[in-house]
């Protein structure tokens, strides 16, 4: 079975006929592995909390050799970071950018499943001073990638925040701003040649968080409610992060993409946060990644694209207590950093939580059945039989 998987792989991802032929992405449930913080498990404990979890598609920021050796062997697909700081050096010089990729990507294959490059994050409408370097650095990783044989292996790709985009409300009116495009179409041109998707960092969380008058926080954590209509395409949508996602899509049609894929890179909802951050409960994290894994367990499409499978890395594994910015920033992680749940949506931790502690026992009994009753009858039987018997 196994000599027919690598058979099945290259025959569907190596076909030289197909016109994409590398994913970064290979399931529809990932996580983002960020590590601002001075209290979280090892690396090589985090591959043993993500193999528990069934989680096999991981994202970092960055290409820490730490964690890319604790991957080694474990099968777990993983997406490196190349950090905005980088990119002015990998756009203006392609030998720099070809090291870059043979130090931090050729230097751990095939043993660590390096599946994609993400090279800055959140670059155009956020980080201006780098905007005019983003394609420069792209094409460079690529071409690397092409010279060393890697391209058909590891996919290069951005993520965008929701701060490119005008107007995405309705869905089918969402454009890309005005200050955007123009770094943003040749991206775009670009990562339609080679095949890569757009990658959108999507938070329900702080859509409802700027505007929670006129959202409907149901809406926002995939609860019972009215939902919305675009009276434009006459969609409607029962969650936010559809809507958000297919926003994406509108702007991709509109500048000529209509074919592109959205990945959402990043989504989540925080448990904690300061005093005007009303809506950062442990409940609504809770429901939010709860309802998300559910949702995208569903492998269905969004109501524009109903054939494209909705595909989202969750954000985080941990909480990250050296995060700059508002409290809720410290406090996305589904664990805490002692590898115990910081709520329960259906993994387990390295250890167990006070949660764990009180249903553990229940769970034994249970299972235990007939048989932990039968031990107790079986006992009291033998007891009285003794009794008679003197």
């Amino acid at each position: 079975m196994k000599s027919l998987g690598v058979r099945l792989f290259f025959l569907v991802f190596l076909a030289p006929i197909a016109s994409v032929t590398v994913q970064a992405f290979t399931g529809t449930y990932g996580i983002n592995y960020g590590r601002i913080a001075n209290n979280i498990p090892s690396p090589d404990e985090v591959v043993t909390l993500l193999r528990g979890a069934k989680i096999r598609n991981v994202r970092i920021y960055d290409a820490d050799p730490s964690v890319l050796k604790a991957f080694s062997g474990t099968g777990l697909e993983i997406v490196v970071g190349l950090p905005n700081g980088n990119l002015q050096d990998m756009s203006a010089n392609a030998d720099h950018a070809m090291n870059w990729v043979k130090n931090n990507v050729l230097a751990y294959l095939p043993d660590t499943h390096i599946r994609g490059i993400a090279v800055g994050n959140e670059v155009l409408g956020s980080n201006d001073e780098f905007s005019g370097f983003l394609l420069g650095a792209v094409k460079n990783v690529y071409n690397a990638l092409n010279m060393l044989k890697l391209s058909d292996e590891v996919q290069v790709t951005t993520a965008h925040s929701q701060a490119v985009f005008a107007n995405s409300f309705p869905p089918s009116s969402c454009v890309f701003r005005d200050n955007v495009v123009q770094n943003m179409k040749p991206l775009l041109e670009f990562f339609s040649q080679i095949g890569s998707p757009f990658c959108l960092n999507a938070y329900p969380f702080l859509a409802y968080m700027s505007d929670p008058e006129h959202i409907d926080i149901n809406y926002a954590l995939f609860l019972p409610t009215e939902g919305a209509n675009d009276p434009k395409t006459k969609l409607h949508y029962d969650n936010l992060l559809d809507a958000q996602i297919d926003a994406a899509y509108a702007a991709l049609e509109d500048a000529g993409f209509k074919k592109m894929e959205v990945i959402v890179t990043e989504t989540g909802w925080a448990s904690y946060g300061d005093e005007n951050e009303s809506a950062a409960t442990i409940e609504n994290a809770r429901t939010y990644n709860y309802n998300l894994r559910k949702r995208l367990a569903k492998m269905k499409g969004t109501p524009m694209r109903p054939n494209n499978v909705v595909k989202a890395y969750v954000f985080a594994i941990f909480n990250e207590n050296l995060k700059p910015g508002p409290t809720s920033e410290r406090n996305f992680g589904l664990f805490k950093p002692d590898g115990s749940i910081s709520y329960d949506i259906g993994f387990h931790g390295l250890k167990s939580s006070s949660a764990d502690s009180l249903l553990l026992p229940l769970k034994d009994n249970r299972d235990q059945g007939w048989c932990g009753c039968c031990s107790i009858i079986l006992t009291m039987a033998t007891a009285f039989l003794l009794v008679l018997s003197r």
